[in-house]
């Protein structure tokens, strides 16, 4: 088994697989009220496809942990049946779902009974007119309803994301938090990144992490988790002493990218190295062409030879990447 190291001594053991760049929300921060233009169906990884390069990725280079997202995963007809079969692999990874949770209430009990482990939901307000206001959907009962099933199925810890934007939902961390704790889902503020397919994104505008903390520390006490955060990319502090914890996840403010242990897969079949690489390769004109297992998986190694120390973002040249992060994965 060859580990995908990079030349920064990193290695790569989380895969994040998107299965579609389709969504069925419209988040402001992520893409336009019209939505964009969707891949074509022929271009994307078909089930056997994503299996097989998931297999390469799990059986050959080492890979423990696999993260399917979008756009929104539960789009996606063939998931149960994808994470059924990753499962089967061996070693057999831990297999979640990073979701909207739309649909997550019909498919909650068949995601665990094919073997997922456990799921993270975005959700940035509990409060049905920000809601509203940020996806552009009037959902909010159904995002409800899916966590309740997740947690009912036993897909936990559920996790919780969040992004805090300024004049938005930046007045209501504390209240998010005190949801969160009353239904024990474990909830992740996350700084806003330049992923927007507007490429609006303004970092002086941007909630950072010191900004989130503050909010929540004028409700609560939090204390620094004492379990030792590794390549997390989350902050976790504990609330009021315990047991429960809140994470602050510094994308920008504070990069952790010394410690990354991640590795992108497109639902176009692209590797990317990095969530703000400006460079793909292409593993699904291979796989179409005949490439054997071996051969996929020294493409892959080569494609993570080539990542950089750090995202850039406070280098004056840096540039958003092509792809917003509805096409890319989160």
């Amino acid at each position: 088994m060859q580990p995908l190291a990079d030349r920064y001594g990193r290695v790569a053991t989380d895969l994040r697989v998107s299965l579609t760049d389709r969504c069925n929300l419209r988040c402001t921060y992520c893409m336009p009220a019209e939505g964009l233009d969707w891949l074509p169906g022929e271009e994307v990884l078909t089930d056997d496809e994503v299996v097989r390069l998931v297999g390469v990725a799990v059986e050959r280079l080492g890979v423990r942990e696999v993260r399917f997202t979008g756009g929104e995963p539960l789009l996606r007809r063939g998931l149960v049946d994808i994470v059924a079969r990753v499962k089967r692999l061996a070693p057999a990874p831990e297999v979640s779902l990073t979701t909207n949770a739309l649909g997550l209430a019909r498919t909650a009990a068949a995601l665990a009974a094919a073997g997922l482990d456990r799921v993270n939901v975005s959700l940035d307000t509990v409060r049905p007119e920000t809601f509203a206001a940020i996806t552009r959907r009037a959902r909010l009962d159904d995002v409800v309803a899916g966590l309740e099933a997740a947690r009912a199925a036993g897909l936990g810890p559920v996790k919780v994301n969040a992004v805090l934007m300024r004049g938005v939902n930046d007045d209501q961390a504390p209240e998010l938090l005190r949801w969160c704790l009353d239904r024990g889902y474990e909830l992740r503020f996350i700084e806003q990144m330049p992923l927007d397919a507007q490429h609006g994104w303004d970092r002086g505008a941007m909630v950072t992490a010191d900004q989130i903390q503050a909010a929540l520390e004028a409700a609560y006490t939090l204390t620094p988790a004492v379990e030792p955060r590794g390549s997390a990319p989350a902050e976790l502090f504990t609330v009021d002493g315990g047991p429960g914890t809140v994470g602050i996840i510094a994308s920008v403010s504070r990069p952790f990218c010394g410690d990354c242990d991640r590795v992108r897969l497109t639902a176009d079949g692209q590797v990317r190295n990095c969530l703000f690489a400006r460079e793909e390769s292409d593993l699904r004109a291979a796989l179409r062409s005949g490439a054997s297992d071996a051969e996929l998986a020294a493409r892959w190694v080569t494609a993570m030879a080539g990542k950089l120390p750090g995202h850039g973002i406070d280098d004056p040249t840096f540039l958003q990447p092509d792809r917003p992060m509805s096409a890319i994965g989160g």
